[in-house]
């Protein structure tokens, strides 16, 4: 009897003392739930945080980035951070980087990390951590869940113009192809502005046929600007066999190449009659040039320059169409344009 006594007053002693942990338990929680301060309201001076609707998403990658090339990633504003405290899982959180350049984190309030590294980052989150005195040697581990300010933005003669999110370092014939490749318009001169010296802006010269092997494949970063510019154009108008516009890029045209692309001139043509049409400060420019004498060897060839119209008049009738300067201008834009063979 006093051994089944014994027996209930044991069993009864160890369920309340599993009870008393329990409780004990829940007011540690408690506890360090309420130490958590509510994110308040950031200070009212254009800082407010952007919502999500209203950010630039380019989807959540996978939080192991050990394939991304970290060190030229910057933080920027609209990027969705998860930071966690190993050890604390009430201090981690997911914040976004307001207008301003900051984040709100448990604890240490807000702390700017626009245009840092993640990897910098996360040593300015344990510094603050540390030197507030609220954990001994904490270690953080911080993630891009979405990247807003992780774009590229490509402009001038591509197919589609606008920003491209990238991660890391890419290629600058990437995001060409990534814009829909270039125009019939395109020239072979591209402009990257970086985001830290925009004021410094570097030329590249394309390759043949965007070779990825080519040493203008240069390396592009987030933030950057690239513009490819318009090659320019040449125009061949009148009594032509094909009056066409020709693109050049660095190229020097002449009067008599011009005209053997346009298909020679048509057997009603009148040569003395031919003359350049150029835009200058002064507005439009016409120069009579000896075409005939050119043809034929006894006159110097004529250079030609971006945008210059070439005009051969014909018979009376079809001069007569081509009156005046507008006229001719109007029948420059109406022409094809045509790519200039590279020997």
């Amino acid at each position: 009897m006093q051994r089944a006594q014994a027996g209930v007053f044991s069993a009864l002693s160890r369920l309340l003392g599993n009870v008393f942990l329990v409780v004990i338990l829940l007011m540690i929680r408690g506890t360090a739930q309420e130490n958590i301060t509510p994110q308040p309201a950031q200070p009212s001076s254009g800082t407010s945080l952007p919502s999500h609707e209203t950010a630039l998403s380019t989807g959540t990658p996978e939080k192991n980035q050990s394939n991304l090339d970290t060190s030229s990633t910057r933080l920027g504003v609209g990027d969705l951070l998860e930071v966690n405290v190993y050890g604390v899982p009430e201090l981690s959180t997911k914040a976004r980087i307001s207008s301003s350049g900051d984040v709100y984190l448990p604890l240490i309030s807000y702390i700017h990390v626009a245009d840092l590294s993640p990897e910098e980052a996360q040593a300015l989150i344990e510094k603050r951590l540390a030197d507030g005195g609220f954990l001994k040697n904490p270690h953080v581990s911080l993630f891009i869940n979405e990247y807003s300010s992780q774009a590229v933005t490509v402009l001038g003669e591509v197919a589609k113009p606008g920003p491209y999110p990238i991660m890391g370092e890419r290629r600058l014939y990437d995001l060409i192809s990534a814009a829909g490749g270039l125009t019939e318009k395109a020239g072979r001169t591209v402009t990257i502005s970086h985001r830290n010296t925009p004021d410094q802006p570097a030329t590249v010269r394309l390759a043949e046929g965007l070779a990825q092997t080519s040493e203008s494949n240069v390396p592009v970063k987030p933030g950057d600007t690239i513009v490819v510019q318009r090659a320019g154009i040449v125009y061949v108008v009148g009594d032509v066999g094909k009056p066409s516009g020709f693109l050049i890029e660095n190229d020097s045209l002449t009067v008599l190449k011009a005209i053997a692309l346009a298909g020679g001139t048509n057997r009603t043509a009148k040569l003395n009659g031919a003359k350049i049409i150029r835009k200058t400060g002064d507005g439009m420019q016409e120069t009579a040039i000896p075409l005939k004498n050119i043809l034929q060897a006894k006159a110097a060839d004529v250079p030609m320059r971006a945008d210059d119209i070439l005009f051969v008049p014909g018979s009376a009738g079809k001069a007569a169409a081509y009156r005046g300067i507008e006229a001719v201008l109007q029948a420059a834009t109406a022409v094809s344009i045509v790519a200039v063979p590279r020997p």
